[in-house]
């Protein structure tokens, strides 16, 4: 784990400060919360950034190539 120093407005401290005793955990608990947050957001982004990319005929072309067969035992639900 590393140590992070940040300059934030007074107001802005505050307002966290208060929002992570509202949620009954520590300020370093709420920003960590919050990086996670992003990187979810950031995910979602990427995921959609590609689904915008997507084919369906190539996507018919690769499905295509797999095996016409039964699932195992173990696949069946």
């Amino acid at each position: 784990m590393s140590t992070l120093s940040l300059r934030i407005p007074n107001s802005l401290h505050e307002q966290i400060r208060q929002l992570a005793k509202r949620e009954g955990i520590s300020i370093n608990q709420f920003v960590a919360s919050a990086a996670e947050k992003m990187s979810a957001l950031l995910t979602e982004e990427y995921i959609e950034a590609r689904a915008k990319r997507a084919s369906l005929k190539k996507f018919q072309k690769v499905l295509k190539k797999v095996p016409d067969s039964e699932p195992e035992d173990y696949d069946r639900i």
